[in-house]
């Protein structure tokens, strides 16, 4: 159990899920975090990290730093993807565990499971089949650190543990054009499509993929709790156990930014995965739930992305 002032250090804190675990640790009445931006700390130095955790000594780390994309990004980028998520978390992870961190929370994502996984995704179907090919890169990293944490657990006895969100959104979000994810882009694009009068917005593929989407302060209110709550070498889903179609996931934004015109799908893009919702039966058996509803997280992001002055640059 972390205490008021143990020294926390949350990796990756100017990011969505970062920020959002700050702000949650904040709130709680955590007065010691340790926070360092990309140009103080590069992650992927092993010496710099090393130095780091030697200085510092953190007590607890929170491990959501990570180079991170939408389908275009991750296909184009796959070689980078999988070098530098890979050796930023395996500096972090060993740093911590050398420097005899209590424990560490190592954050994945959903996209680990296999391509063809059971619906919902339980965690035991982890590495049973080959995965979606579009993300391969980010999942080999992402499934590396996680078994990483649970070698260091039965070898060395540390207390490393991991969590797989489903899909994020909210404060912080990336809405890049074409490299951010389905949710914020589709803010971003209707946003300007109502600002510009068109009748028209095209979106990608079919609009029939089933996602599930948790908001990203739900996500740092799970991530302390299982800090507090969890130790174990399997991973822990963090999701809402709900899901809806892209289509009315399209509607739902359009509703919330009040675009009127009409949605049209071109269906020689790619849908990506046609389902993949998280089984969240293992993280409400510990005693958690989400708490805020899709439409609800969708207006907070929405003026999160009003205020967001640095929206058309990212």
């Amino acid at each position: 159990m972390m205490e008021k002032n143990s020294k926390i250090y949350v990796a990756g804190h100017r990011g969505m899920v970062g920020s959002a675990i700050v702000r949650k640790l904040q709130s709680l009445g955590y007065t010691n975090i340790i926070t360092k931006s990309h140009s103080e700390l590069d992650l992927c130095r092993q010496d710099a990290v090393e130095k780091f955790f030697s200085e510092e000594k953190p007590d607890y780390v929170f491990l959501a730093a990570a180079k991170v994309g939408g389908i275009i990004a991750n296909s184009e980028a796959l070689a980078d993807f999988m070098y530098e998520n890979m050796i930023l978390e395996m500096n972090v992870i060993n740093s911590a565990w050398k420097n005899n961190c209590k424990k560490l929370l190592f954050l994945g994502s959903s996209c680990i499971y296999p391509r063809m996984a059971p619906q919902p995704m339980p965690e035991s179907c982890l590495l049973t089949s080959e995965l979606e090919q579009t993300n391969e890169a980010y999942a080999l990293a992402k499934i590396s650190g996680l078994k990483y944490c649970e070698y260091l657990n039965r070898q060395y006895g540390t207390d490393f543990i991991s969590a797989m969100p489903t899909n994020l959104y909210g404060p912080n979000d990336n809405y890049h054009p074409t490299h951010s994810h389905v949710l914020p882009a589709l803010i971003r694009r209707f946003h300007e499509a109502k600002e510009k009068g068109l009748t028209e917005v095209m979106c990608w593929g079919t609009g029939s993929p089933l996602r599930e989407f948790l908001y990203v302060d739900d996500l740092a209110d799970a991530c302390v709790y299982l800090m507090n709550n969890y130790s174990g070498n399997e991973t822990v889903n963090v999701g809402t156990g709900k899901e809806l179609s892209i289509k009315e996931l399209t509607e739902l934004v359009a509703d919330v930014i009040g675009y009127t015109g009409e949605i049209k799908w071109d269906t020689t893009k790619p849908d990506g995965t046609p389902r993949k919702l998280l089984d969240v039966t293992k993280l409400n058996n510990l005693g958690w739930k989400y708490k805020v509803e899709l439409k609800e997280g969708i207006e907070l992001s929405y003026q999160d992305f009003l205020n967001n002055p640095m929206r058309a640059e990212r």
